[in-house]
């Protein structure tokens, strides 16, 4: 699951016109009548009185702590097992959310454009953790994890995910600007449900996200995207396989499509927000 997605101030980047103080924000709100301010940077989350060092994002923090070291790093199958089980545990309250906010109300309007909000929970140069709020049928488009592991809970709503793995991950410039890909997934997910991973070319690492109701995804970004590092964000146009299949011969043509690399298309802009939850301890 972006998601992907899809964040912090690299990856304000590939979305082009992040909007920290624009007309179109959805305030999402926060437990106890704290709402979430828009913030003007998306670096690592201030201290707050109500962190924990037995909190389950403290764990999931010390977690990836240990498990991403940097470029490179993919995550041996026992890590990926111990994050998941972290990760499937976490509850919406765990990072200071609420089935019961107005913005996860099915009768909730949302005025305006119907952007996506994201937060930064914390972020270095080996990982970060990020919340993505999108409305109902709200879109995050079909977009690409270069050298990325990325883990996504889904933690409020329902949402269907798209998902393809290039069958040859290797970009030649000299092709064409189709690339066959292989369908992973193409089903809808209704919190709580088990966290999905994905890989740098395997698990459908190229993904687009739809909300059928108001919902709320926890991200894991191993490392995070940078531009400087390769790590830029592209995005993606499907083609049915049978429009183009005359070269290509693939055991299973229902699961396969071509994507098409494409311009920084205007949905995939997003509103930066203020993370006001549960705060990490640093120093453990």
């Amino acid at each position: 699951m972006e998601g992907g997605g899809l964040v912090e101030q690299a990856r304000d980047h590939h979305h082009n016109k992040v909007n920290v103080a624009g007309h179109h924000h959805h305030h999402v709100g926060y437990m106890k009548s704290k709402v979430i301010r828009k913030r003007k940077n998306c670096s690592k989350n201030r201290k707050v009185k109500h962190s924990s060092f037995d909190s389950a994002l403290q764990r999931l923090f010390v977690s990836c702590r240990d498990v991403f070291k940097g470029i490179g790093t993919i995550p041996y199958p026992h890590h990926v097992q111990e994050l998941c089980s972290i990760l499937d545990k976490i509850k919406p309250e765990d990072v200071g959310l609420s089935s019961n906010l107005p913005f996860f109300k099915p009768e909730t309007k949302v005025k305006g454009n119907l952007r996506v909000t994201y937060t930064t929970i914390y972020k270095c140069s080996n990982f970060s953790l990020c919340c993505f709020f999108i409305p109902a049928t709200g879109v995050i488009p079909l977009h690409n994890h270069p050298g990325m592991t990325v883990f996504s809970k889904l933690l409020l709503g329902k949402m269907h995910i798209k998902s393809y793995d290039l069958v040859d991950p290797i970009k030649n410039s000299d092709v064409s600007q189709l690339r066959l890909a292989k369908l992973k997934a193409d089903s809808i997910y209704t919190a709580p449900c088990n966290t999905s991973v994905l890989y740098p070319t395997t698990g459908g690492n190229i993904h687009a996200f739809t909300a059928i109701t108001p919902c709320a995804v926890l991200d894991v970004f191993g490392p995070p995207y940078s531009k400087e590092d390769g790590r830029d964000c592209s995005y993606y146009k499907e083609h049915p396989y049978d429009a183009y299949s005359n070269t290509t011969v693939v055991e299973e043509e229902g699961d396969y499509g071509w994507l098409e690399e494409i311009e920084v298309p205007d949905n995939s802009e997003m509103d930066g927000i203020e993370y006001l939850g549960p705060g990490i301890i640093e120093s453990i």
